[in-house]
């Protein structure tokens, strides 16, 4: 499904994209048969984009609030160092048994942890800094996410935020929208921020990638 770029650029796009190892592709065929709202599940261009993006910064340790059914923690996972690993958290009990049985078949069980429950109170119980955080969680909560992981950030830190676009509504958001209202909210709360330097990308559905000054 392409959200931004008319749909015969999207396919472009990913028929130039490397394709995901089959594993993932079972999970993306698994998730779009048997989840509801397939249309949150990460795909092989953002996929490969995060993945990129723990590569070229180093990132050792990820945060993502948001799992679904665990492409986008797998396809992280790929670049991480042997030593690296990934917190991700899932409100949704059935969501975290799809993540779980993957990892567990893929060459990174080890380095990622599935955290059942609110991604604030798993936040507060976190120790540590975090190299990349990945927020793909309720919307409304984004803005709370963004301040809780904020300070977390290790000196070279990445927040990358997931569906900053949201299918073009954040132009003019409704009024009684209130997930579109959250998300307008969030990118006007970043980009007057002075704490942070900030680019939204109109990848998929909107990605916006965020560092501390």
């Amino acid at each position: 499904m392409a959200f931004i770029v008319p749909e015969e650029i999207e396919r472009y796009a990913e028929a130039h994209t490397t394709p995901p190892p089959p594993l993932l592709a079972e999970l993306a065929a698994e998730t779009e048969a048997t989840l509801q709202s397939p249309q949150m599940l990460t795909g092989p261009i953002e996929g490969r984009l995060l993945e990129q993006l723990v590569f070229v910064s180093g990132a050792r340790r990820v945060l993502e609030l948001g799992t679904y059914s665990g492409y986008s923690s797998l396809s992280m996972a790929a670049a991480l160092p042997p030593d690296g690993r990934i917190d991700t958290c899932e409100v949704d009990e059935r969501h975290a048994e799809v993540a779980r049985r993957y990892i567990a078949r893929s060459p990174y069980a080890d380095r990622i942890t599935v955290h059942l429950g609110p991604a604030l109170e798993t936040i507060a119980h976190l120790e540590g800094e975090f190299d990349l955080v990945f927020i793909d969680a309720d919307k409304p909560n984004y803005v709370n996410y963004y301040e809780a992981v904020l300070p977390r950030l290790s000196p070279r830190g990445l927040i990358v935020a997931d569906n900053t676009l949201w299918s073009g509504r954040v132009v003019n958001p409704e009024p009684d929208d209130a997930s579109t209202q959250a998300i307008a909210a969030f990118n006007d709360r970043v980009r007057q921020d002075e704490r942070v330097v900030c680019v939204q990308l109109s990848v998929r559905d909107g990605v916006t990638l965020i560092r501390r000054r």
